[in-house]
């Protein structure tokens, strides 16, 4: 990966949202020329379509490796889970995509990366942005806007050929209310972030996250033994609320959310007396009657 930083061109003038500083990203988080550390690489982009998209393609032809992170300025056709696009107006958030390779962690237990980036996420913002954040199973993180829980941001995870895993994180953080592209988005910003500078904001997320993954990883992968099984139930919002699960095949599920269980599964007891575990599907959080 060549890095380019994404500040030279002119046509950007929002002076309230200043460009991402790549180099200082660089000497920040790449440590002894990559060796050390996690990160090997950051590069910043202006624009693009999908970092996901794009460093699946890296990674799949051998030109990425762990570590890799690829950061945009503005994303034209970013994903969510079940192929939602996710827009935002250029440097209004944090867009990027990093590359894993858990080879010695079970296959079994990968499923835990997309839970893992969520507990990471939250817990880098909550140091560095100082606002509240949660997490809606499976990857959904919601802040507070004037009382209301509206969705600021999320994750999605992807296999990368046979060994790499890219887990990819779109957060909204300057955007303002007549910017959000429906209305029960939120932004750090509108949360009352005590900072919204983009760059000690990834940073801060990038090293929780390889914090994480290095305590999930020395586990083999274990979350009970890294932590990570507690640390999501500890921020799940979902846990203990009354739920629909939308699941594929138009089945529903409705039920109280009561557990995460060893697979990163929601665990809903229905009204039947049944524990039912939910691997994927839209989770909506139902108001109590």
């Amino acid at each position: 990966m060549t890095p380019r930083d994404a500040s030279d061109d002119s046509r950007w003038s929002d002076l309230d949202r200043p460009p991402l500083n790549a180099a200082a990203l660089r000497r920040g988080l790449v440590k002894d020329g990559g060796h050390g550390g996690l990160y090997c690489d950051i590069e910043v982009v202006q624009r693009t379509g999908s970092t996901n998209t794009d460093l699946v393609a890296l990674a799949t032809e051998g030109s990425a490796e762990e570590g890799a992170v690829l950061v945009a300025e503005e994303q034209t056709a970013g994903k969510g889970r079940l192929d939602r696009q996710w827009t935002a107006p250029p440097r209004s958030g944090l867009f990027f995509s990093v590359l894993l390779n858990p080879a010695e962690v079970p296959a079994a237990r990968w499923g835990w990366l997309p839970l893992l980036t969520g507990v990471a996420v939250a817990t880098g913002l909550s140091r560095a942005a100082g606002v509240d954040t949660a997490l809606k199973w499976p990857n959904d993180l919601l802040v507070t806007v004037g009382g209301e829980e509206r969705k600021a941001g999320g994750i999605l995870a992807e296999r990368a050929g046979n060994e790499g895993v890219v887990v990819g994180v779109g957060i909204n953080v300057t955007l303002r209310e007549d910017e959000l592209p429906v209305p029960q988005a939120g932004s750090l910003a509108l949360a009352g972030a005590v900072s919204t500078d983009r760059d000690p904001l990834l940073r801060g997320v990038l090293r929780s996250l390889e914090e994480w993954y290095g305590r999930w990883r020395a586990a083999s992968g274990d979350p009970v033994v890294s932590g990570l099984q507690e640390a999501y139930a500890a921020g799940c919002a979902t846990l203990g609320r009354v739920v629909r699960a939308e699941l594929p095949g138009e089945r529903t599920i409705t039920g109280e959310a009561v557990a995460i269980d060893g697979d990163g599964r929601l665990v809903l007891a229905t009204g039947e007396g049944v524990q039912e575990p939910v691997g994927a599907g839209d989770i909506v959080h139902l108001r109590p009657a």
